[in-house]
């Protein structure tokens, strides 16, 4: 595969995918960590609007507003399902361990290979056996409390929704633009459009009795305080999204999903790392078959 990767001139798509593999990684740990201090809702609100603001910033310097045209429906599009997904998966990092989450999370791949498939890119055996090989890692990534345990059920089922969510956002921003500067428009209309969707759930949730901040512990100073956190988490998820658009511009999609799509072990090496946090031998066998996985189904 490495081989292929600076056959035909690729090593631009290895590069810029690597570079979203280390940051989604990166983004995923931080959104973990700052959802175990606030809700998932008011971490990805907060996050979103400090990228809205760079990109807004970004977009007047570059004249990118002249790209606008149809493809900014796709961009409308990530940003309608984006939110939801970064919901269910900080939701999923907040219950369970982060190695498990994470691993499962890079199943969202399936949705890139498949439009590259209905395309008309004929499935290989690799592949089928990806299929089938993800599907054990997720039955064992729960351990063994997954049948009896509502919460191993509950983390898994949110991993998995947020999974395929995040696929659907891949495959759309890649098809956004096919500029840099048109990629700085399409990421911002994507955040103003995370932005509607989470603001109006926030103000939902509110509603409902569920406050934006925790009471306990000072909650606009703990806020205040993780400003910085919570900028970091959205600026990289936000330059990750912009660098697999260009791995996809600049060769085939399947290439770039199956190296962004090893993000997981960033998260993973980080939770090791700085949180001492350790897997069961059943959910590190099962994360790693469905990475396993995850690689035979983008590489087949």
């Amino acid at each position: 595969m490495f081989t292929a990767l600076y056959c035909e001139g690729l090593p631009m798509t290895a590069l810029f995918a690597l570079a979203t593999c280390l940051m989604w990684g990166l983004s995923d740990f931080g959104g973990g960590l700052l959802t175990r201090r606030f809700p998932a809702l008011t971490v990805v609100v907060i996050s979103q609007s400090i990228t809205v603001a760079v990109l807004g910033a970004v977009v007047l310097a570059t004249g990118a507003f002249g790209e606008a045209g149809p493809r900014l429906w796709y961009a409308i599009g990530a940003g309608l399902v984006g939110p939801t997904a970064m919901l269910a998966f900080y939701r999923a990092l907040a219950l369970g361990p982060m190695g498990v989450v994470s691993s499962l999370g890079a199943l969202g791949v399936v949705v890139p290979v498949s439009v590259a498939l209905l395309l008309g890119e004929p499935p290989g055996i690799l592949q089928f056996a990806g299929i089938a090989v993800a599907i054990a890692g997720v039955g064992l990534a729960g351990g063994p409390e997954l049948c009896g345990a509502p919460v191993q059920r509950q983390t898994v089922l949110f991993t998995l929704f947020a999974a395929f969510g995040f696929g659907a956002v891949m495959a759309l921003i890649s098809e956004a633009s096919t500029t840099v500067t048109g990629l700085f428009l399409a990421l911002f209309v994507q955040r103003v459009t995370n932005i509607v969707v989470g603001g109006v759930a926030l103000w939902l949730s509110a509603r409902r009795g569920h406050p934006a901040l925790p009471a306990e512990g000072g909650g606009p100073r703990m806020l205040v305080a993780a400003l910085p956190a919570l900028a970091f988490v959205g600026l990289s998820d936000v330059a990750a999204n912009g660098t697999y658009a260009l791995a996809a511009q600049h060769g085939p999609a399947t290439i770039a999903a199956v190296l962004a799509s090893l993000y997981p072990v960033v998260t993973a090496l980080a939770a090791r790392g700085l949180l001492k946090e350790r897997l069961r031998a059943v959910q590190a066998a099962g994360a790693g078959l469905a990475l396993v996985g995850t690689l035979l189904l983008a590489t087949g």
